[in-house]
C-alpha cells in the first residue's frame, strides 16, 4: 500500500508540473461527479416520503434536486474527461522524456547490456502506453471517491450506527483486490522475457531488411512458430495470474454482498416496527447500492493506481541502477589536453562484464603512441571490442588503469573525452533524418554546416551516396515515420562513416569494423584515405587512429598492429615484424591470403 500511495503522490506531482490548471479543473469536476449520487440519495428519500404524505410541493422540490444531482453525476465526468485525457498524455510524455534522458544519464553503457534492465524497460514501455489517461482518471476518481465515502458514511450513521459496518464489509474486496493486482503484476514481470522475445520476432518478421534472409533460409514458418511459442508461454503465465486474481476478486465481492443484504434487513426491520419511514428504506437501499458501486470503483481504481505505482517503482529502480554506475566516475581533476605527446597506455588492465566472473581482458599492458595508426586483429571473442569500449570510456577497467599522456583517464571529464573522440562502429545507427543531419550529428555544433558535412563525406569516401539521393543533403532518409529514401546497408554504412569523420581534429579516432557492408576493394581504398587523414591529424594533435578489422590486407598499413587472443594482447609490431616472427598474426594472415589465391 505504501508503494501505491507513493506512486499516486508522484503521479499527482507530475500532473501538477505539466498542467496545474487542467489538474485543478478536472479534480473539481471529478469530485462533483462522485458526490452527486450520494447527495441524491437523501433527496430521493425525501421525494418518497413527500409522495407518501401527498405533499406535492415537497415532492416537486425534491424531484428537482434529484434531477439536478443526477445530471451533474452523468455530465461532470464527461467534461472532466476533456482535461484529464490531455493531462494523462502530457504525463506519459513527461515520463517518456525522463526515460529517454535516464537511458543516457550514465557515461557508461552497462545498463543497456543487462537483461534485467531490458526486461523492466519492456514492461515499462508497455505500461506507459497502456495507462496514460487511465491512470490519471484513476487518480482523480480516487479523490472524488474519498469525499463520496465520507458523505455516504455520515448518511448511514444517521440511519443506524450499525450501518457504519457496511463500509467495513468493503475492506475484504479492497485487500483482496490489492492482492489480485500484485498477482497480475508478478505475472507480467515473469512473462516479460517471453514477451520481449515475441516482440523481437514480430518486428523481425515485418522488417524489410530481414525479409530476404528469412526467405533465403526458409525461416518464415520457424519465426512464426517461435513467435507463437514465446507468445503462448507469455499468455499462459498471464492467464494463470488472471485466474488467481479473479478468484481473489470474486471472494472479496461475495463478502461484501453478505454485508449488503444484512444492512438492508436492519432498516427494513426498523421500518416494520414503525421506527423508520419508507423513505429511509429507499435511502438505505440506494446507499447500499452506491456503497457496492463505490467498492467496485475503489477496487478498479486501486488496481489502476497499483499498476501505475509499479511502473513508477520500475522507473525508480532503473534510475537507481543507472546512477549507481556513476560510482566509477570520479570528479574531473585534469583538463582535457589539447593534443597528445606520449599517447595512451593500458597498465595492467583487466575487465569482466558486470554479472559475470569470466574475464574478457586480463593484465593487458600496451602503449598506443601519439600520432600513430593502430590496428587490432584477433578471433571473435578475443576482447577487441572490449578494448574499444574501455578507450571510449563506456566502461571502466575492473583492475588497472588507462592513461592519457600519463593522466588516468578516470580523472578526465568523460563528456570532454567523448568530444575529442570520433568513432565508427559496425552496429551503427540508422538516423532517419535529413541526409545532412544523419551525417552532421557526428559533430553537433556543425549539424547544419553543409561544407563541413560534405568534407566529412569526402574524407569517408562516401560522397557518392549523395548522387543517388533525389534532393542531396535535403533528402529524408528511411520510411519509419516519413516517406523517405530507402538506402542499402552499404549506403547507410557510408553515411555512418561520414558521421565518424565530422570531427576534424579529434585526439582519438576509433573504427570498430565500420566497413562490414563494403567490399574488400572499397574498404582498402577507404582506409588509404583514413591513413592519410590520420597521419595529417596525428602530426597536428598527436591523435591516435584505432582500427579493428578482420581484413589483414587493410590492417597491414597501420603503424602498429596488436594481436588479441586468450583475453590478452599476445603480439604487437608492424606487419613486417609480425610476419617475420611467424606467430599467430602470420598464421592468420597466411590463412586469409590463401583464400584469395
Amino acid at each position: 500500500m505504501r508503494q501505491t500511495v507513493s506512486g499516486a503522490a508522484q503521479l499527482f506531482a507530475i500532473a501538477w508540473r505539466v498542467g496545474p490548471g487542467k489538474l485543478a479543473l478536472s479534480t473539481v469536476l471529478m469530485v462533483l461527479e462522485a458526490v452527486a449520487m450520494p447527495l441524491a440519495a437523501p433527496a430521493l428519500a425525501a421525494l418518497t416520503d413527500a409522495a407518501v404524505r401527498g405533499d406535492a410541493r415537497g415532492a416537486t422540490v425534491a424531484a428537482c434536486v434529484v434531477a439536478v444531482l443526477v445530471v451533474a453525476a452523468l455530465t461532470a465526468g464527461h467534461f472532466a474527461h476533456i482535461f484529464y485525457f490531455e493531462l494523462g498524455d502530457l504525463a506519459v510524455i513527461h515520463l517518456e522524456q525522463e526515460l529517454v534522458a535516464l537511458s543516457h544519464d550514465s557515461p557508461g553503457i552497462e545498463h543497456h547490456e543487462r537483461p534485467e534492465y531490458a526486461d523492466r524497460l519492456q514492461v515499462l514501455r508497455s505500461e506507459l502506453n497502456r495507462s496514460g489517461w487511465g491512470a490519471m482518471q484513476a487518480l482523480l476518481s480516487s479523490i472524488g471517491l474519498g469525499v463520496a465515502l465520507v458523505i455516504t458514511a455520515v448518511l448511514l450513521a444517521r440511519l443506524n450506527p450499525w450501518l457504519l459496518l457496511l463500509p467495513i464489509a468493503a475492506v475484504p474486496p479492497l485487500v483482496l483486490g490489492r492482492r489480485a493486482e500484485k498477482v497480475i503484476g508478478d505475472a507480467r514481470a515473469q512473462s516479460a522475457s517471453d514477451n520481449r522475445l515475441a516482440r523481437h520476432l514480430f518486428i523481425l518478421a515485418g522488417d524489410a531488411g530481414a525479409a530476404k534472409e528469412l526467405r533465403a533460409c526458409g525461416l518464415e514458418d520457424e519465426v512464426a512458430a517461435r513467435h507463437r511459442g514465446a507468445w503462448d508461454s507469455a499468455s499462459r503465465t498471464l492467464w494463470r495470474g488472471e485466474v488467481r486474481a479473479d478468484a481473489l476478486r470474486v471472494a472479496g465481492q461475495l463478502t461484501f454482498a453478505v454485508g449488503y443484504v444484512l444492512a438492508t434487513l436492519v432498516v427494513v426491520r426498523d421500518a416494520l416496527r414503525g421506527d423508520r419511514t419508507v423513505g429511509d428504506v429507499v435511502l438505505v437501499i440506494t446507499l447500499a447500492a452506491q456503497v457496492n458501486q463505490q467498492v467496485t470503483s475503489a477496487v478498479t481504481i486501486l488496481q489502476q493506481l497499483q499498476r501505475m505505482a509499479r511502473s513508477l517503482a520500475d522507473l525508480r529502480w532503473m534510475r537507481a541502477m543507472v546512477r549507481a554506475q556513476g560510482g566509477w566516475r570520479r570528479e574531473a581533476t585534469v583538463p582535457m589536453p589539447a593534443g597528445l605527446t606520449d599517447g595512451i597506455r593500458f597498465e595492467g588492465v583487466s575487465f569482466a562484464y558486470p554479472g559475470t566472473d569470466r574475464p574478457v581482458l586480463e593484465g593487458v599492458d600496451l602503449h598506443l603512441p601519439a600520432g600513430s595508426s593502430v590496428a587490432i586483429v584477433g578471433e571473435n571473442g578475443a576482447g577487441k571490442t572490449t578494448l574499444v569500449k574501455l578507450l571510449c570510456r563506456f566502461y571502466a577497467p575492473t583492475a588497472g588503469r588507462v592513461t592519457v599522456d600519463g593522466v588516468d583517464l578516470a580523472d578526465i571529464d568523460p563528456l570532454a573525452w567523448r568530444d575529442a573522440t570520433a568513432a565508427g562502429f559496425q552496429d551503427f545507427c540508422r538516423f532517419e533524418l535529413l541526409a545532412r543531419h544523419a551525417v552532421g550529428v557526428g559533430d553537433l555544433p556543425h549539424v547544419d554546416d553543409d561544407p563541413a558535412v560534405l568534407d566529412a563525406l569526402d574524407r569517408a569516401h562516401s560522397a557518392d551516396v549523395l548522387e543517388r539521393l533525389e534532393n542531396g543533403l535535403d533528402t529524408s532518409l528511411g520510411t519509419s515515420h516519413t516517406a523517405g529514401a530507402q538506402l542499402s546497408g552499404g549506403q547507410w554504412q557510408k553515411l555512418a562513416l561520414g558521421r565518424a569523420m565530422m570531427r576534424e581534429a579529434p585526439l582519438l579516432v576509433v573504427l570498430d569494423e565500420p566497413t562490414s557492408a563494403l567490399d574488400a576493394q572499397a574498404e582498402h581504398d577507404l582506409y588509404e584515405r583514413y591513413a592519410a587523414h590520420a597521419a595529417a591529424v596525428g602530426r597536428a594533435t598527436g591523435a591516435i587512429t584505432l582500427l579493428v578489422s578482420h581484413r589483414f590486407s587493410t590492417v597491414r598499413m597501420a603503424d602498429l598492429i596488436l594481436v588479441a587472443a586468450d583475453h590478452r594482447v599476445v603480439e604487437a609490431g608492424t606487419h613486417e615484424e609480425l610476419m617475420a616472427e611467424g606467430g599467430l598474426y602470420a598464421e592468420l594472415y597466411d590463412l586469409q591470403a590463401a583464400a584469395y589465391r
